[in-house]
């Protein structure tokens, strides 16, 4: 695979991020879905150290689940998790890019403050008003998430004309309003699992392409999601080979980033895929 890199510029330095990458996830919450992901300030550095050495790019570190169904906590509840986490693997590990996962401008700010260098909302700045021009003012990357409805009510009646076209319009638009609002480095995620069935996802996952030829990098978040288990009749913790898979298929339709609770074998998926594409040249 040819090398390819991102350029961001995050605070103050420039960075580059090889392409495609992967994000690992450290939950600073008692209910997200997949338990070995769920980490206090010391598990989070054990599970950090872990992840950086089997490879990963990113860590993404979330204090308030939006597994379906839940209801969400009080800000002050989400800075008491996940600002100490942050900053505890902030200081062990200066050299790590840390992603705070809010939809709340106050707790971007905090986490950023603390030590993250990228804000991932699953609100796409439509939850929160200050959340584009806060993050625009502290000059950090953004990811910018589909979701219909909010995490309580979006499996409620998940419905789409076109899942494909309708995700990349709402895509679209949010790029043009981190543009306006003075965010100059974007990233795009289809929201697997947000306000979709399995038949969406499904759907969206086969028409990647276009949402990729939007031009901003492309996150994808499949690890372990119901579009595996409910196919499969597993739970999440048996996910793991069906999330491989998944992951391979979003690469191939040009996504950039996968968001993973499984580094190792989330980047086996790179280089596998990576070493095929050269020898297919």
């Amino acid at each position: 695979m040819a090398a390819r890199s991102i350029g961001w510029r995050v605070k103050e330095t420039l960075l580059e991020l090889p392409v495609p990458c992967v994000m690992g996830v450290l939950n600073a919450t008692p209910d997200s879905f997949h338990g070995a992901s769920r980490v206090d300030p010391d598990g989070a550095l054990r599970l950090a150290d872990r992840m950086m050495n089997e490879g990963a790019s990113i860590l993404d570190i979330g204090g308030a689940s939006s597994r379906p169904g839940s209801t969400g906590v009080p800000v002050d509840e989400e800075l008491r998790r996940v600002v100490p986490v942050v900053k505890a693997v902030h200081q062990r590990f200066p050299e790590a890019l840390l992603s705070v996962d809010t939809w709340r401008s106050e707790v971007a700010r905090a986490a950023v403050h603390a030590g993250a260098g990228l804000v991932n909302d699953i609100g796409a700045g439509l939850l929160d008003a200050d959340m584009l021009p806060t993050v625009a003012a502290l000059h950090v990357p953004y990811i910018a998430m589909h979701m219909q409805g909010t995490p309580a009510t979006m499996q409620e009646s998940a419905a789409y004309a076109d899942v494909a076209g309708e995700v990349t319009h709402f895509l679209s638009g949010r790029l043009r309003a981190c543009k306006d609002a003075g965010i100059p480095d974007v990233v795009i995620d289809p929201g697997f699992g947000f306000g979709k069935t399995t038949a969406h996802n499904y759907r969206l996952l086969h028409e990647l392409p276009r949402i990729a030829a939007l031009g901003a990098p492309v996150l994808v978040g499949l690890s372990r999601k119901r579009m595996v288990n409910e196919v499969l009749g597993i739970p999440a913790s048996e996910a793991l080979n069906g999330t491989t898979v998944l992951n391979t298929l979003a690469l191939l339709g040009g996504a950039a980033i996968l968001r993973v609770h499984d580094v190792r074998e989330g980047m086996e998926v790179v280089k596998l895929l990576g070493r095929f594409q050269d020898e297919s040249r």
